[in-house]
């Protein structure tokens, strides 16, 4: 991948990866949502062949960049292509359970835009880890991405719920699962990145010298809010038996404390101020 600036020029062969997983997610969303609103059955598992392509697609692009530059690039847009195509790739491990047509609608958009905006603005400088720091770094994003997927799957799993309340469950909402199998695959999702998020921060602490001098100690705090209000919900949820809107707001809350801790926090050394 060619290197211009601050602005991320793909070179032809990469630029060809990246036209290809752009087309794939939007053809493979408006194929689920046209089956979602025709109100059919469940999703042919041939129909997540495409979006399994469009995220070797998205996954090869960043393995081509690294290649060009000598070195892996963490910074903020390349961390949000990352999260995005770890949100697909469960997205495609969950579709292909059956009755998840809602989710790639609203996912591979999603991680679409996230790599357009890797392609064409990120940044590609390297960044050098030792074998330490990546594990730190890959931890944290495979914790963001499965906790981002548990947020939009809680998102669903309310709307759902209010429509069943309302008696207004019709269209796209018929093609979700039962109500309990939904809620059971949001708390198991929020279980999984519970785990990732807690190598994170243990990575972070054994792993990470001088936190201030890093600007990291604002991002240290959040994710342990985060991970604090996770743990907290579901202990609730073990305990008490927490489910429904208060279950969602929980989870929300705890996610926008971990997108502050990363993306916001990121968004502003690097873009507004102008640090790495």
């Amino acid at each position: 991948m060619a290197v211009r600036g601050d602005a991320g020029v793909c070179d032809t062969e990469t630029m060809t990866f990246v036209l290809i997983a752009l087309a794939l997610y939007l053809i493979t969303a408006g194929l689920l949502a046209r089956r979602l609103a025709d109100g059919g059955p469940g999703v042919p598992a041939t129909l997540w062949v495409a979006p399994a392509l469009a995220a070797v697609m998205h996954g090869a692009t960043h393995a081509l960049a690294w290649s060009d530059a000598g070195g892996a690039n963490l910074h903020f847009f390349s961390a949000l292509s990352l999260v995005g195509l770890g949100m697909a790739a469960l997205t495609l491990v969950v579709g292909l359970r059956g009755r998840m047509a809602a989710l790639g609608v609203i996912v591979f958009p999603i991680a679409a835009l996230t790599l357009a905006l890797y392609a064409w603005i990120g940044r590609q400088d390297p960044q050098p880890l030792d074998w330490r720091l990546q594990l730190h770094a890959w931890c944290a994003l495979l914790a963001y991405a499965t906790l981002a997927l548990a947020s939009v799957l809680a998102i669903l799993l309310w709307i759902q719920e209010r429509a069943l309340r309302r008696r207004r469950l019709h269209g796209w909402l018929r093609a979700l699962p039962p109500l309990v199998e939904l809620e059971t695959l949001v708390f198991r999702t929020i279980t999984v990145g519970f785990v990732l998020l807690t190598a994170t921060l243990l990575t972070g602490v054994l792993f990470v010298e001088d936190l201030l001098a890093q600007h990291l100690a604002h991002k240290t705090l959040l994710s342990a809010l985060s991970w604090l209000t996770f743990g907290a919900l579901l202990l609730g949820r073990w305990r008490y038996g927490w489910r429904g809107a208060k279950a969602v707001r929980w989870t929300l809350a705890a996610m926008a404390l971990l997108v502050l801790a990363f993306f916001g926090s990121n968004l502003v050394l690097e873009l507004v101020l102008q640090r790495r």
